[in-house]
């Protein structure tokens, strides 16, 4: 239980290349990301990163128009059927090929795959489990190149495919007589999307060169007549025989470049309407995406300046023009509403969700579109910050999953990161030769701290009070150490010898631990005039340096692979642990020695202890990630952070295909593009340019961090910023287990009204939905008398459960109340064992805090509608007792006159 850590989330990628899509709600976008699959919810503001993955980096998604399940296809043409319900694997397939798109018919009966200049027609997964899921009905051949997009007519009775032969083919999904295939010439440039008309065969081609055209049918969809084959004349089926052939796999249908020859029944006809064309200013430039939403007629496209166009069709009026990146957009979706248009930029891995009609933004991410150096969780777990080599530092909120800040302030790349005790000040070091702290309440760079001679800063530390910030140089082996209150440069410390690698605060102390790499480690004193208290020899250049949470250990990453433990205090060593065969380095495709040779000189280049401090988490060039148990001192599991082939140094031997009589194929430098690349300039021959090279990345850890609260860990690696967390429903981890321990005997408990002993059973059964039902059994008022009677050993299980159920939990007061008593009643108790139980107060923090920032925003505004509904009412109020008085004042006047008219009355009568 305590490592049943599993891969939860991925951020900082919000999308690598591939089509995007929209649920059938409309509500959340389907992005391919490398090789998994991230859903974005718009209305929620969360993401979620399903826990598939392909081998290799994903070209193509098709969902289905239930939205239940999704078809994903990587580069190598290997499927994968996932249920977006279950979140599971259903089927594996092999298309062989690399596949350019895949289609479901709107009836979710048939799905249509583009792979060379084949269309192939599939049943789609019915209902029911299947040995072979993917069933081949009909082969399509027409084009006679490679084949890039489809459309299906609205009804499912036909489909049209785009190829980079600059041709359209119009295919029959059923054996119509009037249509079996039809091909529409017309363009100049390779076809980028095809679309049918809605309950209409009439056709829009849009092609590369920004040309969009007009095709018009002279048959409705419901004059398609069905052929029937019992009294089909002789010589039809003698023609027929040239265009369709029987086999094995499914059906096989080969279109010519002319038309069918003529028959009794009228064939379907298309002629061309209207041109269009996009580049009318001059300003050519290529079309590399578009969408069409058929119920508006609204026709979106993306081009490689990052422009994108909104035109109604057939009339091609524009709506709206907009640029939104400076890189080309390679994916266009539309929801089924036709209100937001997503966007997909591969250059920069932006994904971008616009909403035309009010011409805002609705999402807008983009993740480092370099390697991220360095992460650091805030001091409550809930979030974290990264650093990149795009010299950007992103902040992202671990509960959505999203970035809601950047700082783009350096100029070069970042290296390392970290938050400050009161968590809401970052500081960040660069290779720019500065550091720069940044504020988390008003989004600024407040402080740029810098040395008096230009240096590249490679390592980082702040100390727990938040005011002495320290860089190591790489340059000139010294550290550097600031004043955060002032800004001003402290101290100087130098000694090293090599370049400073790694920097730490004690957790505790005043101390700063350095390493580097001439192989020592020195600890300053911060309080006396910043000597070295003592300086400790490691066996190979120190690489990285941790602390652990009580300051009370130090663990060390050297060159030659292995972790040392030293005690800070004696200054001695108590623990080695040797690593090198744990990391399993892969081998290269460039690489002239094997992987076992290349991993004698690997080593781990960062470590984390865990948030109890038994055990430490290391990382390095490799595609594992390891834990140890310090006390120990060996290996408790191994981590495999990605099995992305598109990496290299994946795999521990080279590829025999790829190997020549002269070496590896990758040895030599063949360039990459967007396609099938010649960088070899040939006459006639656009593409190519002997300046480009084509790397694949190596897949490595460069940082790692225990969140604070113990429940998960994160590595930024070259896949993105992967979240591991502890998953508690799947696995069994009863507690002092018994025979009478049964759900059975808990809920007899709760009849009897024995509050204490039913959550002591629920406990040492250790089943969730149990728990929790006993806890929120209890009466409100009993809380405090069970909490003052539970065994001190419950106490610590409870206040994690509570601390669990009160971050999604709708319960706010009553879990509440419960934290409140068990803090109250035990806290003596707890603060003797703090270290023990610091991750679990951690996550209550985190649950409370969480509650907090959401509740305080609705309670400010609610505080401030009723002042304004007081001050409105006094106002009135003021108003009304002034209108009183004035009444008051006329009946006062009204009965003077009364009276005195009576005093008259009374005259007139005596003088009578």
């Amino acid at each position: 239980m305590k490592f049943a850590y599993r891969f939860s989330n991925l951020l900082g990628a919000v999308y690598r290349q591939g089509n995007l899509n929209f649920s059938k709600d409309g509500n959340a976008v389907i992005s391919p990301v490398g090789n998994r699959v991230s859903v974005f919810d718009l209305k929620n503001n969360t993401s979620e990163t399903l826990p598939i993955s392909t081998t290799k980096n994903i070209t193509c998604v098709g969902l289905s128009p239930d939205g239940n399940l999704a078809i994903v296809v990587d580069e190598d043409g290997a499927a994968l059927l996932v249920s977006l319900v279950t979140r599971a694997v259903l089927h594996h397939f092999h298309f062989h090929k690399p596949v350019c798109s895949i289609r479901f018919s709107p009836d979710g009966r048939k799905f249509v795959v583009t792979k060379e200049n084949v269309a192939l027609m599939y049943h789609a997964p019915g209902k029911q489990r299947e040995f072979n899921a993917f069933v081949l009905d009909k082969s399509y051949y027409g084009p006679y190149d490679e084949t890039t997009c489809i459309d299906w007519t609205d009804d499912s009775k036909c489909f049209v495919v785009g190829s980079k032969d600059m041709s359209t083919w119009v295919f029959g999904a059923e054996r119509w007589a009037n249509l079996i295939y039809y091909s529409l010439g017309g363009h100049k440039d390779l076809i980028v999307g095809c679309f049918f008309e809605k309950d209409s065969l009439d056709l829009y081609t849009v092609s590369q060169d920004g040309t969009l055209c007009v095709w018009e049918s002279d048959t409705e969809l419901d004059g398609l007549v069905l052929k029937k084959s019992q009294d089909k004349p002789k010589q039809v089926e003698e023609e027929d025989e040239e265009d369709r052939m029987e086999g094995e796999e499914g059906e096989i249908i080969r279109g010519k470049a002319e038309a069918p020859k003529e028959k009794k029944t009228k064939n379907v006809r298309y002629k061309q309407r209207s041109k269009h064309f996009f580049n009318k200013e001059g300003d050519f430039n290529n079309l590399t995406a578009a969408a069409y939403h058929k119920p508006t007629h609204i026709l979106v496209t993306g081009f490689a300046s990052g422009i994108f166009h909104l035109h109604e069709l057939p009339e091609f009026n524009l709506i709206h023009s907009l640029s939104i990146s400076d890189q080309r957009i390679s994916s266009v979706a539309i929801n089924c509403s036709g209100d937001w248009i997503g966007f997909g930029c591969s250059g920069m891995g932006q994904l971008l969700v616009w909403e035309w009609q009010s011409e805002s933004y609705v999402f807008k991410q983009q993740g480092h579109f370099n390697n991220m150096a360095s992460l650091a969780y805030s001091p409550d777990g809930q979030y974290i910050v990264t650093g990149g080599d795009d010299g950007k530092v992103k902040v992202w909120n671990t509960n959505s999953g999203l970035c809601f800040v950047t700082f783009t302030e350096h100029t070069s790349s970042v290296t390392n990161v970290t938050f400050t005790s009161s968590g809401f000040v970052i500081v960040s070091a660069s290779l720019d030769g500065t550091v720069r702290a940044f504020d988390l309440h008003r989004y600024r760079n407040f402080r740029t701290f810098t040395s008096p001679r230009p240096a590249q800063f490679s390592s980082l530390a702040v100390d727990v009070s938040g005011e002495l910030v320290s860089a190591g140089a790489q340059d000139s082996f010294e550290i550097f150490l600031w004043s955060m209150q002032t800004g001003r440069l402290l101290e100087v410390l130098g000694g090293h010898e090599g370049p400073v690698s790694c920097l730490c605060f004690s957790p505790v102390q005043s101390i700063l631990a350095s390493a580097s790499w001439d192989r020592t480690i020195r600890l300053w004193d911060m309080l006396d005039s910043w000597q070295v208290k003592e300086t400790l020899a490691l066996t190979s250049d120190g690489l990285s340096v941790t602390y652990r949470p009580d300051g009370q250990e130090l663990a060390v990453a050297t060159l030659n692979g292995e972790i040392s433990f030293w005690n800070p205090q004696t200054a001695a060593q108590t623990g080695t642990v040797a690593g090198r065969h744990d990391l399993e380095m892969g081998r290269k495709e460039t690489d002239k020695i094997t992987a076992k040779q290349s991993a004698k000189g690997k080593s781990f280049t960062s470590l984390c202890y865990s948030a109890d401090g038994e055990s430490i988490l290391a990382g390095g060039q490799s595609k594992f990630v390891c834990i140890y148990n310090v006390k120990e001192q060996m290996l408790m599991k191994k981590f495999e952070i990605s099995c992305n082939l598109s990496f290299d140094a994946m795999e521990e031997f080279l590829d025999r295909r790829k190997m020549t009589e002269f070496g590896s194929l990758a040895l030599v430098d063949e360039g990459a593009g967007d396609g099938d690349v010649v960088n070899i300039s040939l006459p006639g021959v656009r593409k190519g340019d002997m300046s480009s090279r084509h790397f694949k990345p190596e897949i490595r850890v460069s940082s790692l961090r225990f969140s604070p609260t113990g429940r998960s860990w994160s590595a930024t690696t070259t896949e993105g910023l992967l979240v591991y967390s502890l998953d508690g429903s799947l696995v069994f981890d009863p507690y002092d287990l018994d025979l009478d321990v049964t759900p059975a005997s808990i809920r007899k408990q709760l009849r009897l009204q024995e509050w204490a002993s039913a959550i002591v059973l629920a406990f040492r059964l250790n089943e969730k939905a149990l728990k929790q039902e006993v806890l929120e059994t209890v009466p409100h008022e009993q809380i405090p008398v069970v909490c003052g009677s539970l065994p001190d050993i419950y106490v610590e299980k409870l206040l994690g459960f509570v601390a669990a159920c009160l971050e999604k939990s709708g319960h706010l007061q009553f879990y509440m109340t419960w934290a409140q008593s068990l803090l109250m009643l035990h806290g003596q108790k707890l603060k003797n064992r703090s270290g023990a139980i610091l991750p679990t107060l951690q996550a209550l923090q985190k649950s409370i805090q969480r509650h907090f920032d959401n509740l305080s925003k609705l309670c400010d505004f609610n505080m401030y509608n009723i002042r304004y509904a007081v001050a409105l009412s006094k106002q009135r109020g003021v108003k009304r007792a002034a209108e009183e008085n004035e009444g008051e004042e006329e009946d006062d006047e009204l009965s003077e006159e009364m009276s005195e008219a009576s005093v008259e009355d009374t005259d007139m009568m005596l003088l009578s």
